[in-house]
């Protein structure tokens, strides 16, 4: 029989929030011995899946980044290539890729109160065997939407359509669009991306849309990023930086919460400026709901509108009535003709890692527990996971997570504990639940609201999904708070014989 390996730490996943995990825990955490798994045979996550024709970040480059490495390139708004060299930069220059276990796809955790550990199966994707670790502490940073498929409504008459159909998480690396019509469906920042990447080759794009999003253009450098390198040493220059558009994103989003009438006439004028008096606004670019009631989509350089203003590319607002042999045809009886439909419609989302948890015989309903700060779950023990800000960049979230969890595990050394598990006080009992994340009516957050963790009306059951907020609550509050219970596991007694 094979023996068991065990860690300290065992990570799950490693994309941006993995990868930030890593550094983290062997910076404030060297005494512990840890592992990152990874399903996939590459590091990267998001980065490295999606292939789609101008794959690039909708954040900037100085926010998306790590709070411990500067993006020194010109391009604040960054492509995937250029993601992924400074990811590969990351993972090599602080060792971390000795740490990474590739084709590791993890399908259950178990846990024992007994033992204090989790013990970890996965089937390797290489070659379909099952292989097991055992590890104190469980750190998910999988992200939240699944791998295997993104998310695709149903067409009436897709099997008529004789051409070419692609959901952009699957892209084929050989596909020629040079000279063919296109059919983008979808108004979020997948096809918002792909529409004038795609145009520069294809004879047309038509995006079409059953309602329209808010988009706003802006350069794909930061002037002032760029100025103050130009005085200053790297790390300073992308401190900076980091602070002055981390506090920006945070004055607009309160805008939209506090002046939302006010802001989107502000960014509504930009659209008109950009595509002139001639083009209906009101009908394909105004949203019927308030900016950052969804998430918004960035225009690099306004490339999408520069598309448009050439003729390369058209926006249709409308609904789908179904596909024909040869595109499709809408509601209005319109048919709109093409030789490749991109059904860019979203992302399936997942609970925890899209896996199965059990904690001492009891399999876990995410669905009926608490949200703890946003990062653990009432009466799962040792583990925390990383969900990112759905109205800002991904690592600043995924930064504070990581040096929480790294807080919790040193305070358990000190105290000598083995088990830190959130549970609710006698005064927690008569919360009313609320939604996982509120505010946010974005459909695949719609499409899956049921199945996450409730969070409460009282800190730390609250997931408020605000930086400014949660520098406090996750960065700066105590870890024993009275809530995360620190305790030692159980000593078997045993009995000699006689």
């Amino acid at each position: 029989m094979s023996t068991v390996e065990h860690f300290d730490v065992l990570v799950v996943g490693a994309g941006i929030s993995g990868i930030g995990a890593a550094y983290h825990l062997q910076t404030m955490c060297p005494d512990r011995s840890f592992a990152v798994l990874e399903g996939r045979s590459d590091l990267g996550g998001t980065w490295s899946l999606f292939k789609y024709p101008g794959i690039r970040s909708d954040s900037d480059m100085h926010t998306l980044g790590f709070s411990f490495k500067p993006w020194t390139d010109p391009k604040a708004i960054a492509d995937g290539p250029s993601i992924m060299k400074y990811l590969r930069e990351t993972v090599a220059e602080y060792g971390i890729e000795s740490k990474i276990r590739y084709n590791h796809l993890v399908t259950r955790a178990e846990w024992s109160t007994d033992d204090a550990c989790w013990t970890i199966t996965c089937t390797r994707a290489d070659s379909g065997v099952q292989v097991q670790y055992t590890a104190n502490f469980l750190f998910m940073c999988s992200g939240y939407y699944s791998y295997k498929e993104g998310y695709t409504p149903h067409f009436e008459g897709r099997e008529r359509f004789r051409g070419t159909i692609v959901h952009p998480q699957k892209w084929p690396e050989d596909l020629d669009y040079s000279g063919k019509r296109v059919l983008v469906i979808g108004s979020g920042a997948t096809a918002m991306t792909i529409v004038p990447a795609m145009a520069d080759k294809a004879a047309h794009v038509t995006m079409i849309q059953r309602s329209p999003t808010y988009v706003v253009a802006r350069p794909d450098n930061d002037a002032i990023a760029d100025a103050l390198c130009k005085f200053l040493p790297a790390k300073a220059a992308y401190a900076i930086t980091r602070k002055k558009n981390t506090v920006l994103g945070s004055f607009f989003y309160n805008r939209t919460r506090t002046q939302p009438d006010k802001v989107k006439a502000k960014i509504l004028g930009g659209v008109r400026k950009a595509l002139g008096p001639d083009f209906d606004v009101d009908t394909h670019f105004t949203p019927t709901y308030n900016p950052w009631d969804q998430r918004m989509c960035l225009l690099t350089n306004g490339d999408l509108f520069k598309a448009i203003n050439s003729g390369k590319a058209s926006v249709v607002t409308d609904h789908i009535d179904s596909f024909t042999e040869t595109g499709i045809q809408l509601k209005s009886g319109q048919v709109v003709e093409g030789d490749i439909i991109v059904t860019a419609t979203g992302l399936n989302l997942v609970t925890v890692g899209d896996m199965e948890f059990v904690v001492d015989g009891e399999v876990v309903d995410f669905s009926k527990v608490w949200t703890y700060r946003g990062i653990g779950y009432s009466d799962v023990p040792n583990m925390a996971s990383t969900f990112g800000y759905i109205n800002a960049s991904w690592t600043l979230r995924a930064d504070l997570v990581s040096t929480y969890v790294c807080r919790v595990l040193n305070h358990m050394r000190a105290v000598g504990a083995d088990i830190a598990v959130p549970k609710l006080r006698e005064t927690d009992h008569d919360m009313t639940p609320r939604r996982w994340i509120e505010e946010f009516s974005a459909g695949y957050m719609e499409r899956f609201m049921d199945h996450m963790p409730k969070q409460g009306d009282r800190v730390p059951w609250t997931n408020p999904q605000r930086y400014e907020i949660e520098k406090k609550t996750i960065g700066k509050a105590p870890v024993d708070d009275g809530v995360m219970r620190f305790t030692r596991r159980r000593v078997r007694e045993t009995v000699s014989a006689r």
